[in-house]
C-alpha cells in the first residue's frame, strides 16, 4: 500500500491522519494554507487553496486527494479530476457538502428525512414561512458557515434583513436557507465509511451534545436508542452515501425529533468531530478508515472496543495549558486518551479532546472524560472541583 496521499487543509483532521498513514505505510502529503497550522508538523507544502495552480500542483505530486475541509472551490476539484487525478469524495459529492440548499434538494429528492425548508430572498418570504411554522425558523446562509457561524434562529424578519439586501442576494443568487425550527430530543450522529468498489461500514450511532453551535462531548453508542432507530440512522447513511457516491468517511448529523422523527441535519464528508471517539472506542477509527477509503483497499473493523465510549472536546483554556496541566490531566485518569492539536489558542476554540472507554457504561465514561477535559482547562488543578 505505497500510493501517496494528499490532504488539502492542515487543521486537526489533517494532523490525525498522519499517525495511521505511518502505521499503515502510507505516504502522506499535505498542503497547508499557512504556515504554523496543526498538521504543518508534517506539511510539504505551503499554499492557498484558492489558487488552481497551487492545487493542481500539489494534487499531481500525489495518488489521491482529500480533504481536512470542504471549502476547496468546485472549479479547481473539477479542473484537479480532468487531469486525471483521483479526488475522493469527488466534485460531484462535495457540492452537497459545500452547499446546503442543494443538499436539502438533493435530500428530498430522495426522499429521505428533513426538516421542512425553504429558500427565501426577501424579508416577505422569510414572513411567510414564519406564519406557516408557529412563528419560529432557523436561517442559514446555503455557503460557509460552520461551528454556528451563518446560522440564526429567528422569530421575525427583521432579525434576518442583512442577509436580504441586494448585496446578499448578489452572492447567493438562489436565497439562503430556511428551516423549521425542530423540537427536538437530542442531536445524534451516524458515522460510516465508503469505498470506490462499494464496501460499507458505520459505526455506533452516537449522540452529541452542543453548545453555542459547538460541539462539547459526544458519548456512543447513543444512550438509549433502540435497535430501530439505530438501524434507520444506519439505513440514511448508507442511502446518503450511495446516492452521492460519496467515498470516505461520510457523518450524518441528525434531529431525534420529539415526535419521533430522525431528521437529517447536516453532511460531512471526511472525518468529523462527532467521530474522534472512534480513535480509542473502535476497532478501527476514523482516520485509519478514511485512509482505506480513498485509496480503496478493505475497510477495517467498525465494533466498538467497550461498553460505552465518550469524547470531550477541550475548549480555550490557558495559553500553556499543554505544558502546565498535561501531568495533571493524566494523573487523574490512566484510561484516558488525550489529543492535542497544537492551536493558537482563543476562548471557545476546540485545542483537543479527550476520550474515554468504560466497561461500566455512558455516565462513568462521560464523567470521567468531562473532568480530564476540565483539568487541561484550568489554570492549575484545583479549579477543577
Amino acid at each position: 500500500m505505497d500510493r501517496s496521499v494528499g490532504v488539502i487543509g492542515a487543521g486537526q483532521l489533517a494532523r490525525m491522519m498522519v499517525a495511521p498513514a505511518i502505521e499503515l505505510g502510507i505516504p502522506i502529503r499535505i498542503l497547508a494554507e499557512a504556515a504554523g497550522a496543526p498538521a504543518t508538523v508534517t506539511a510539504n507544502t505551503v499554499g492557498d487553496f484558492h489558487d488552481e495552480q497551487t492545487v493542481m500542483d500539489f494534487a499531481r505530486g500525489v495518488d489521491v486527494v482529500t480533504f481536512d475541509h470542504e471549502h476547496v472551490p468546485q472549479a479547481i476539484l473539477q479542473a484537479v479530476e480532468a487531469a486525471g487525478v483521483h479526488v475522493r469524495p469527488g466534485s460531484a459529492a462535495l457540492h452537497f457538502a459545500q452547499d446546503k440548499l442543494a443538499m436539502r434538494e438533493r435530500m428530498s429528492e430522495l426522499g429521505l428525512p428533513v426538516p421542512d425548508w425553504a429558500a427565501v430572498r426577501t424579508r416577505d418570504e422569510v414572513a411567510q414561512f414564519l406564519a406557516g411554522h408557529h412563528g419560529r425558523a432557523v436561517v442559514k446562509l446555503p455557503v460557509g458557515g460552520y461551528d454556528g457561524h451563518g446560522v440564526r434562529f429567528i422569530d421575525s424578519a427583521d432579525e434576518v434583513a442583512d442577509w436580504m439586501t441586494e448585496t446578499m442576494r448578489s452572492e447567493f443568487p438562489r436565497g439562503v436557507l430556511i428551516e423549521e425550527a425542530v423540537p427536538f430530543r437530542r442531536e445524534l450522529s451516524q458515522l460510516s465509511a465508503r469505498r470506490p468498489s462499494g464496501e460499507f461500514r458505520a459505526w455506533d450511532l452516537a449522540e452529541s451534545v452542543q453548545r453555542d453551535g459547538v460541539c462539547v462531548e459526544v458519548v456512543a453508542p447513543a444512550p438509549g436508542a433502540s435497535a430501530q432507530l439505530a438501524a434507520e440512522a444506519a439505513a440514511i447513511a448508507r442511502e446518503v452515501a450511495e446516492a452521492l457516491d460519496v467515498v470516505g468517511v461520510l457523518a450524518v448529523e441528525l434531529f431525534e425529533a420529539e415526535d419521533g422523527r430522525l431528521l437529517i441535519n447536516e453532511l460531512a464528508m471526511r472525518p468529523h468531530n462527532t467521530g474522534h471517539w472512534t480513535m480509542d472506542g473502535a476497532v478501527t477509527g476514523q482516520f485509519e478508515q478514511h485512509l482505506r477509503a480513498v485509496l480503496d483497499v478493505p475497510l477495517g473493523e467498525t465494533r466498538r472496543t467497550g461498553a460505552a465510549v465518550a469524547m470531550v472536546n477541550v475548549l480555550g483554556g490557558p495559553k500553556n495549558a499543554w505544558e502546565t496541566a498535561r501531568a495533571d490531566a493524566l494523573a487523574l485518569d490512566p484510561e484516558a486518551k488525550l489529543h492535542w492539536y497544537d492551536k493558537t489558542y482563543r476562548p471557545g476554540r476546540k485545542v483537543g479532546h479527550v476520550n474515554v472507554v468504560s466497561a461500566a457504561g455512558a455516565s462513568d465514561a462521560l464523567s470521567r472524560a468531562v473532568r480530564v477535559a476540565r483539568a487541561l482547562e484550568a489554570e492549575k488543578l484545583g479549579e477543577i472541583g
